[in-house]
């Protein structure tokens, strides 16, 4: 007398896309060891969002997207800037900011 689901419930399951897409897998392995030095360092720091951890992602990612593995994206839609290593990014100031430097030097 086996129902299939708990409660006697058919109704069936429907998987949902990521919400960014699917992208191919590495069969070629051409991304192979920066996926394993990540994910040795996820292992070594117990799976904590560390920086040196986010470096190796950042350079697995890039790999993706130098190999067409997926598509290219900014790193700050990634969450991935400010890294240690990083070249600082000169920013432009906003207009409040200007404003105000023009009201305290009058």
């Amino acid at each position: 007398m086996a129902s299939g689901a708990p409660g006697g419930n058919f109704r069936t399951w429907t998987p949902t896309p990521p919400e960014r897409g699917s992208f191919p897998l590495d069969h070629d392995g051409e991304c192979k060891d920066q996926m394993l030095k990540y994910l040795k360092c996820m292992k070594f720091t117990e799976n904590k969002n560390a920086p040196n951890c986010r470096i190796l992602a950042k350079s697995y990612l890039k790999c993706r997207m130098d190999n067409q593995l997926m598509e290219q994206s900014e790193w700050d839609t990634l969450g991935l800037t400010n890294l240690p290593g990083d070249k600082e990014v000169a920013k432009k100031p906003t207009e409040h900011e200007l404003s105000s430097d023009k009201q305290t030097n009058k």
